[in-house]
């Protein structure tokens, strides 16, 4: 290669693209046929748009020089950035021939058949090619690519990690799986994967966005906020990585960094729904927030979802007929969705409702087989996107879905407004507010998270069960109520097993009052985030700073299920958050003898434990302002003997309430979805979607 070639190579690599274009050129006057010329003025021209006297330099390249594979990997972008697919496909498939070793190329020539339609004759191409060479990591990877572009991403991962384990250090494959399993059980994996794929491919930034959102999963926040931090600092701000740190944030108890965070976003991409969730999440969370203001985020999110299938599949309009109900969650498992719904679902007439699951993959874990044995049909959540669900559960036929995700982490939420079914509703499941969705036609409430003149709060209508919205399944090893913690102290031990999301420097403020009107007593706080020593370390300051002593401050990481459950011995009373009031947590601390002091205010949120305290009869454990509530947890602190009485007999108080009753329930859930049914048989304009 002469001197001339090599000075416009070097201004194309530091994006001189006419002075590269110029420097090939002369060089052509002179040697019209220089394949190094040809290739790299080809390439000039493309960067500069133009395509067609691109495509007609390097089919003259490839001509030239037909042994070299990066004439026609050159002439397959081009053609690709063109829109050509077809030609593309062609193009990299004889640039594979030459250098069957170049990875890059394999998984181009399957992002070009893709793009021509010819997907699956590239993968049988590839079968074969295996089939011929099983240890062929290139064909293995590809094949692997392409399986997970087509949706199939149990059987990509599968084929992924013997691509990775028989060369683990080839950068595309390392990238390929840690992709593939970002989404995918056990996170540990995920993690795993990714920090390899990153070792081996630092350039690829949205590998480290990816990484952080795997750390959330593993509930290490503190390192996934210091991970979108520095990629921020580096790279500066974007939309996704922005709502990754209000997540992030939110799940710290930093509720005014993550409204922020979340802000930002939005104003950077207005039209994309992934700000706008990500404000409805921490507007969840955040002091003062307003059942208007959050109706308000969850309808911009709604506005921002692109609509491909908008009328409502037809049925037929039989107001008793025998109804096919669809359940949309990946969590229909040992998860607060199945402790709180599935006892309901057990308890419907089978002859007047039959039950179809799209959910995760079957297992064997306990309230997973409850919902299986329930269930006509189980389909598993298809994969590639919100249009392939939507494509997946219009096939079914259903006359009524209820979504239990949300826009919570792997939930469905965007597929809902696709409309899958004649009837859909709302129900547990990041269930904190409205969605917003005119798609979603219900919302299955109470009288007490929802009381008379909410309704204006909400795009959904209304659906008040007689009791309360839900009932609760106590897990069979729940250990027996402990006595009196406060008889055997003589000082009375708060507590509260909540998120540290919902647990803000206002609630800290508050807590840190009671605390100092009640002489010798302590708070116990337990969650996932107290298992990081350092957060640990920033929630003490924050008591400490409202003058409480660390020693009166105890915190706790995670743990099992059975030993969370057994660590309300040490506690009398609970104390709830606001405005993200504990949901799950509080039916569980009631099942261990623990009442809770709560604060109801607008938003559904907080008054998830309204609900329950009042269901089970202890409504005059709720306030409805902040002195309110401080005085209530300092009267109610003040009385040992009436709390262990209390204590002693909740759990039998609960088991008998209809908090716990099934039975009861489930005549209240087929009541209420009868009711929804019937209202669409007699409104004409609702079955035309």
């Amino acid at each position: 290669m002469n001197a001339a070639i090599l000075r416009a190579a070097q201004l194309l690599r530091a994006g001189d693209v006419a002075g590269a274009e110029a420097g090939f050129g002369t060089v052509l006057l002179s040697a019209p046929d220089d394949a190094d010329a040809l290739l790299g003025f080809g390439i000039a021209l493309g960067r500069r748009g133009e395509l067609a006297r691109a495509s007609d330099i390097l089919r003259r390249c490839c001509a030239v020089a037909p042994e070299r594979a990066e004439m026609w990997d050159s002439l397959g972008l081009i053609h690709t950035a063109a829109g050509e697919h077809a030609a593309a496909e062609v193009a990299y498939a004889t640039a594979q021939r030459r250098a069957p070793e170049v990875l890059d190329i394999a998984l181009r020539r399957i992002g070009a058949a893709c793009g021509a339609g010819t997907a699956k004759a590239e993968l049988v191409r590839l079968e074969a090619a295996i089939a011929h060479d099983p240890l062929d990591v290139v064909q293995l990877t590809a094949r692997g690519a392409l399986l997970r572009r087509l949706g199939r991403q149990d059987e990509a991962i599968d084929i992924l990690a013997v691509a990775t384990t028989l060369d683990p250090d080839m950068p595309g494959a390392a990238l390929e799986y840690a992709v593939a399993v970002t989404d995918r059980d056990p996170p540990a994996m995920a993690e795993a994967a990714l920090r390899r794929a990153i070792m081996l491919v630092p350039e690829q930034t949205s590998l480290r966005n990816n990484l952080a959102v795997v750390l959330m999963r593993l509930h290490k926040y503190r390192e996934a906020r210091e991970m979108l931090e520095a990629l921020i600092a580096d790279l500066g701000p974007e939309p996704g990585t922005l709502c990754n740190l209000s997540n992030t944030l939110t799940s710290l108890g930093l509720q005014s960094a993550a409204l922020d965070a979340a802000r930002r976003a939005a104003v950077m991409a207005p039209r994309m729904q992934l700000p706008w969730r990500a404000l409805c999440n921490a507007l969840a969370y955040a002091p003062e927030t307003s059942g208007a203001a959050m109706l308000a985020a969850a309808s911009r999110a709604s506005d921002c979802i692109v609509r491909v299938l908008r009328l409502a599949p037809s049925r037929a309009a039989e107001p008793e007929r025998r109804l096919r109900i669809g359940l949309l969650s990946a969590m229909l498992k040992t998860h607060p969705v199945g402790w709180l719904t599935i006892a309901g679902f057990e308890h419907l007439d089978p002859a007047a409702f039959e039950i179809v699951c799209i959910a995760q993959k079957p297992s064997g874990d306990p309230i997973a087989r409850r919902f299986h044995a329930i269930a006509s049909e189980w389909h598993v959540i298809a994969d590639g996107g919100a249009e392939a669900v939507a494509i997946q559960a219009r096939a079914l036929d259903l006359d009524m879905l209820i979504d239990l995700g949300g826009y919570g982490d792997r939930g469905w939420m965007t597929a809902c407004a696709h409309r899958l079914a004649p009837v859909q509703l709302k129900w547990v499941g990041m269930q904190n507010h409205s969605t917003g969705l005119p798609e979603m036609d219900w919302f299955i409430s109470d009288r007490w998270e929802t009381p008379a003149g909410f309704e204006g709060f909400y795009s959904e209508r209304l659906l008040r069960l007689d009791d309360g919205y839900v009932c609760y399944s106590p897990p069979s090893y729940a250990p027996e109520v402990a006595p009196s913690p406060a008889r055997a102290r003589g000082r009375v031990s708060f507590g509260c097993f909540n998120n540290l999301a919902k647990i803000t420097p206002v609630v800290i403020a508050s807590w840190s009052r009671i605390l100092g009107r009640v002489p010798g007593a302590r708070i116990i706080l337990k969650t996932h985030q107290l298992s990081d020593p350092v957060t640990c370390g920033r929630v003490t300051a924050a008591f400490l700073a409202h003058g409480i002593a660390p020693e009166r401050v105890i915190m706790r990481g995670g743990s099992s299920h059975r030993a969370l459950l057994a660590e309300y011995g040490d506690i009398d009373m609970v104390l709830d958050p606001f405005p993200y009031t504990g949901g799950l947590t509080t039916c569980e601390a009631l099942w261990m003898g623990v009442p809770t002091v709560t604060l109801a205010g607008e938003i559904f949120a907080s008054r998830h434990a309204t609900s329950h305290m009042s269901n089970v009869g202890l409504s005059d454990w709720v306030a409805t302002d902040l002195a309110s509530y401080e005085a209530l947890a300092i009267a109610r602190a003040s009385d040992i003997e009436a709390l262990a009485g209390l204590r002693a007999g909740l759990r039998e108080r609960v088991r008998g309430s209809a908090l716990c009753d099934a039975r009861r329930f489930g005549r209240s859930l087929a009541s209420g979805l009868r009711h929804a049914w019937r209202a669409w048989c007699g409104e004409p304009s609702a079955r035309r979607g």
